[in-house]
């Protein structure tokens, strides 16, 4: 994971330069591409914006919070699905937004770096990230178990500086975890808690260990969520809570199959909010395309589930689906299977 993050910066700078060295504007092939001149109804791609072809996210509503829809407010990274206020230094800028969130549920939340302000003696970069508990690969069953994991499978070049321990940041409980790259003098400082079920995570990357220890110091200023912590972040309170496996079983009082038509085999992980009557609320298709996320949908709104009791009161619940997996690349398209995400 830590070495798909470092891929991930490589790529933004990459893509950045390209677009940089872009020279003039190229010719118009066709009257339904090209410039926007010769096709009105085109629409620009926002600035700072990197688009990536294929599955993308979709939820049943534009109200609900989603994991992928934080920005900067002031100078502070806020996200309103995780509850979460990250205080950003006025030398700090967010120069691209991250792509969309994978089909193992994993999220590029933010990424900054100094500004053209920034006086150190060495820059430095900061990565917010967030991986959904309900549909990791990693063995591992929360925050601290899944940093350990990246840090059981660094690769040789890099040098564990500090194991996995769990620290006090703005009263709560992270994990920390640094390394370092000797033959570029690049240190990685991580820390990871979970809110939601899902880790959220800091990556503080520079060859100025000052620096990032200032950065830390400054996590102090965040606001979170009263459950965020290193190995129990499920929810309640101002969040619905999340279970695992909740849609399954005789939790499950009616179900339908969404009817897939296309070809196509690709993981399709989905988070639902349950009321507290057992109707589907809200439905996030994490990764899938968009006629795939109107047939899971709409079969997802005529579920019915058992209400969830909490001290004996209903509450909602959040949990987590995946659809698409282990379906026959032969024959006729079929109904899809639907099982429960697992986190082994």
């Amino acid at each position: 994971m830590l070495r798909i993050l470092g891929t991930l910066f490589l790529l933004l700078s990459l893509t950045a330069y390209s677009l940089g060295q872009s020279a003039g504007p190229q010719p118009v092939t066709s009257q339904s591409g090209g410039d926007f001149s010769q096709n009105p109804n085109a629409a620009k791609v926002p600035e700072g914006v990197i688009l990536v072809k294929g599955a993308v996210a979709s939820a049943s509503d534009a109200v609900t919070p989603l994991p992928e829809g934080g920005g900067i407010t002031g100078n502070a990274y806020d996200n309103p699905y995780f509850h979460l206020s990250y205080p950003v230094a006025p030398d700090w800028m967010e120069k691209f937004k991250g792509p969309p969130p994978s089909d193992s549920g994993h999220y590029v939340l933010a990424q900054f770096r100094p500004s053209e302000t920034f006086k150190g003696a060495a820059k430095g970069t900061i990565l917010v990230s967030a991986q959904d508990m309900f549909f990791t690969p990693a063995t591992a069953g929360n925050a601290m178990e899944l940093v350990q994991y990246s840090k059981d499978r660094l690769s040789p070049e890099y040098k564990v500086e500090r194991q996995p321990t769990e620290v006090k940041i703005a009263n709560h409980a992270f994990a920390r975890f640094d390394y370092i790259a000797p033959a570029a003098g690049l240190h990685w400082y991580v820390l990871a808690t979970e809110i939601r079920c899902h880790m959220v995570e800091f990556i503080f990357t520079s060859r100025d260990v000052k620096l990032l220890d200032n950065l830390i110091q400054g996590m102090d200023k965040m606001k979170l969520p009263d459950e965020a912590n290193v190995i129990s972040g499920t929810g309640g309170g101002l969040s619905p809570v999340c279970i695992k496996d909740y849609a399954t079983g005789e939790n499950v009082i009616q179900q339908v199959d969404p009817v897939l038509t296309d070809h196509r085999f690709n993981p399709m992980p989905v988070r639902i909010i349950i009321d507290k009557t057992g109707k589907v609320k809200h439905i996030h298709l994490i990764s899938a395309f968009p006629e795939q996320a109107k047939s899971i949908s709409d079969a997802l709104l005529q579920w019915k589930f058992k209400p969830y009791l909490r001290n004996g009161q209903p509450v909602e619940v959040e949990t987590g689906i995946m659809f698409g997996m282990g379906q026959s690349q032969q024959g006729p398209p079929a109904k899809s299977t639907a099982k429960t995400a697992v986190s082994n």
